[in-house]
């Protein structure tokens, strides 16, 4: 950016467009540690019905299910006259009016033309899909993570991209003289080449915000993978121009189609500026979609309530024998339910799984450093392991040598014709789920002073609402998924843990409540930890359900406590895997242990698949309740949190990763073709970023289709989360006062709060400010066909 020039008043509004555009895309996170995003994070500040309209202009996919779709629903019962009669109440439609909407078709809208699009109409030429292809394949280079043998040169997105189009002469083949050339003669400041591009295209201020925001939908997973490196430096307090630099490269392509385009096209760009000026328009298709979306969502408000409805279980005043603290992701929800019925002296906790650690960790024998933490937060402490790694280093640069000896262009078609037999076993055994685990690290550790640890020792036990009535054993259990030959094997781990693993900040946990220095800090704090009480750490592999513990230094006294939990987790592991195994395709309790090592396995799990709820609650009041692995638990007991410090946390940071978990997967199943993946068995891994779907064409991001979709129907059935807290409402108020970012979810009907009563469990829901009788329990009217 030249810093010196000073652009005229409507330059400067241009500008202002394009950053309001900018801020319209959600952000995707490269294949190494993939985060779950809302993938309408951009229009979060606005309701729902005005969100779909915007993006129906741009061709920025659905948001709401079909409505073949929600007339299923109603007929196999799931959504229920009451469900459409409290939808058509919030929508202020007429009574009976969704039942007709079931039987009309939704008409088809036009989505707004770029030129490329006005191109195609009068030549014939598919230029949308060239000039993606075009994109894609300098994009694929430019951000590759380390794949290629022959790394693109680093620098600005636009300065790149200038040097490869200056020298790319396949558009003029397809019909764009001297495009090189004109490429070349451009200016190397990305800002002037911006502001020469809108002048060309007489582009007006009215016109822009929409107009920007179609060319950015066109760039696909590329504009969203650009998007994560301005949200993440914006998050850290910088600044990144990379998705401003892909806009002006589009807008480059629109001045060239232009610049050679018919009298016909020029009447269409003209009446296009015209109609991306309009102001946005609610029509009745839209209102009638979210007014039935919302009805699913009623639906599952209502399931919810009835499932929670009724005194909580009774606390036993023993003290417990074993205690496990599992991460709040919906798969921990089955194996916390079997842990419980298979040992009663044992109690299970809920809490976020990096467990209030937020690290940035070194692995051992590998200088990459890893953000064990939820993506809105920027890790402040570096964790490491201990001991020796020299031996390993050797191992692994043997490895990664080997490797590319393997894939190089002189040797790949050697290999195999050479060594491809000697593969044959490995093939099989991979393909029987005879892999084995990977090593164990060796145990990892914080440099923090004595004050540093006891201050974040006290953070986590209080939002764990953790402070007494301490067991002999307290299991701190991480979760992870062991998967091979999977793309996005990250979009399985912890959503908590940056999408790693949670072992390392469960090992961290449990080494830092294991400290005597630290204990006595505590004690000093009000928090006393009995001296028989010891920490274990855990890993629940959510494929397997298995849970692997590390017994880092624990003494033999803890002995016979440590085999009673490992019988239990492995009786609980047995009941979980029955469980699950008949929700997956081909799935078997025998061999569901196994099915992650398989290589050609498209379902080793359902990851998140089907998640509706996030409950924040003492653990009584979901004990011993089926919430069929789809709801989030985390426990909170109001009365430990009189200014509900720990409720805004869980409200703040929680809620909105779990907002944005279910969000992507409503995405990647109602809108596949713009928020998925796509099928996985065409995927190629591009750049170490992301795949492509083929050979070539944009970044495909999200989750793949065999994520949300069994071959027959969909596993997951897009639903707002339910967001039930027990605590009183003026609190929970409170909370919603002081963040008004998260309040926005709630009134722009992003998600639904409810409150539980304590004595009933029955809940009020939570309406702008307002706190409403919630769906009756035990309630389902039949509607008449």
């Amino acid at each position: 950016m030249n810093a010196h020039v000073t652009w005229p008043g409507q330059t400067l509004a241009l500008f202002a467009a394009a950053e309001e555009a900018i801020r319209q895309i959600p952000p995707a996170f490269p294949l190494e540690a993939t985060v779950a995003v809302n993938p309408w994070l951009g229009q979060a500040k606005e309701d729902r019905r005005t969100a779909a309209a915007r993006l129906a202009r741009v061709g920025g996919g659905r948001m709401f299910l079909p409505r073949e779709t929600v007339a299923a629903m109603i007929d196999a019962g799931e959504v229920t006259a009451e469900d459409l009669r409290a939808a058509e109440a919030a929508h202020g439609m007429a009574a009976g009016t969704l039942q007709r909407a079931t039987r009309q078709a939704t008409a088809k809208v036009a989505v707004l033309p770029a030129l490329a699009d006005l191109a195609q109409d009068d030549s014939g030429i598919d230029w949308p899909a060239f000039v993606e292809d075009r994109i894609g394949l300098w994009a694929a280079a430019h951000f590759d993570r380390g794949q290629a043998f022959w790394p693109a040169p680093e620098g600005r997105a636009w300065t790149s991209w200038r040097t490869f189009a200056s020298r790319d002469l396949t558009p003029e083949l397809a019909g764009l003289p001297d495009f090189a050339a004109r490429i070349a003669a451009m200016p190397t400041d990305a800002r002037a080449a911006f502001a020469d591009a809108c002048l060309a295209l007489n582009l007006t201020q009215e016109a822009a915000p929409v107009y920007f925001h179609r060319l950015l939908v066109t760039l696909g997973g590329w504009a969203q993978y650009a998007r994560h490196l301005g949200w993440t430096a914006e998050r850290d307090g910088g600044r990144d121009e990379t998705l401003f630099d892909l806009l002006t490269i589009r807008l480059t392509w629109e001045v060239a189609l232009l610049e050679q385009a018919s009298a016909t096209r020029s009447t269409a760009w003209n009446q296009a500026l015209q109609d991306y000026a309009r102001p946005l328009v609610i029509d009745d298709d839209t209102a009638l979609d979210a007014a039935l979306q919302e009805a699913v969502d009623r639906a599952a408000e209502r399931r919810l309530g009835n499932t929670l409805s009724g005194k909580a279980r009774a606390e036993p005043d023993a003290r417990p024998a074993i205690q496990a603290a599992f991460c709040i992701d919906v798969r921990s929800e089955r194996l916390r339910r079997a842990l419980e019925a298979s040992d009663p002296g044992l109690r299970t906790i809920g809490f976020a799984g990096f467990f209030g650690l937020a690290v940035r960790h070194h692995a051992h024998a590998s200088d990459i450093v890893e953000a064990r933490s939820p993506i809105l937060l920027s890790p402040g402490v570096t964790s490491a392991t201990s001991g020796d790694d020299i031996g390993t280093r050797v191992r692994l640069r043997a490895v990664r040598a080997w490797g590319r000896f393997k894939r190089a262009a002189v040797s790949a078609f050697a290999f195999v014709e050479a060594a491809g037999p000697l593969y044959v076993g490995k093939l099989l055994r991979d393909s029987l789920g005879r892999g084995t685990l990977p090593p164990v690290d060796p145990a990892p550790h914080l440099d923090l002073s004595l004050h540093e640890r006891i201050d974040m020792a006290e953070k986590t036990l209080r939002a764990m609402s953790l402070t007494s009535g301490f067991a002999r054993l307290v299991l701190v259990c991480g979760h992870g998924a062991t998967v091979t030959n999977a793309p996005h094997a990250s979009a399985l781990q912890c959503g908590a843990c940056g999408g790693h693993a949670g072992d390392v900040n469960a090992r961290l946990v449990a080494s830092l409540l294991n400290d005597a220095a630290v204990r006595a800090g505590l004690q000093d704090r009000g928090i006393e930890v009995p001296e028989d009480t010891r920490f274990v750490a855990g890993l629940h592999d959510t494929v397997s359900d298995e849970v692997r513990l590390f017994e880092d230094g624990h003494p033999a006294a803890t002995r016979e406590d440590l085999d009673r939990l490992n019988a239990a987790l492995s009786r609980a592991a047995a009941l979980a895997r029955a469980e699950r195994a008949a929700s997956l395709p081909r799935g078997k309790a025998e061999t569901l242990a196994t099915r992650g090592h398989d290589w050609s396995e498209l379902r080793p799990e359902w990851g998140l698949a089907g998640c509706r709820a996030f409950v924040a609650a003492p653990r009584a009041r979901t004990a011993g309740r089926d919430l069929d692995g789809s709801t989030f638990l985390h426990d909170y007991d109001w009365h430990q949190d009189p200014e509900a410090e720990t409720l805004e946390l869980i409200l703040s940071a929680p809620v909105v990763v779990a907002s944005w978990i279910a969000l992507q997967y409503s995405g990647s199943a109602v809108a596949p073709e713009t928020f998925g993946a796509g099928n996985k068995l065409l995927h190629n891994v591009v750049g170490g970023i992301g795949v492509l779907e083929g050979n070539g064409g944009a970044l495909r991001v999200g989750l793949p289709w065999q994520s949300v979709h069994d071959g027959t129907r969909l596993r997951h059935v897009p639903s707002r989360l339910v967001v039930a807290v027990e605590a009183p409402e003026a609190m929970i108020g409170q909370v919603l006062q002081r963040q008004p970012d998260v309040r926005a979810l709630f009134d722009n009907g992003w998600l639904t709060l409810v409150s539980i009563d304590g004595e009933t469990g029955l809940c009020r829901r939570y309406d702008r400010g307002a706190w409403i009788a919630g769906a009756s329990p035990l309630t389902s009217v039949a509607i008449a066909a």
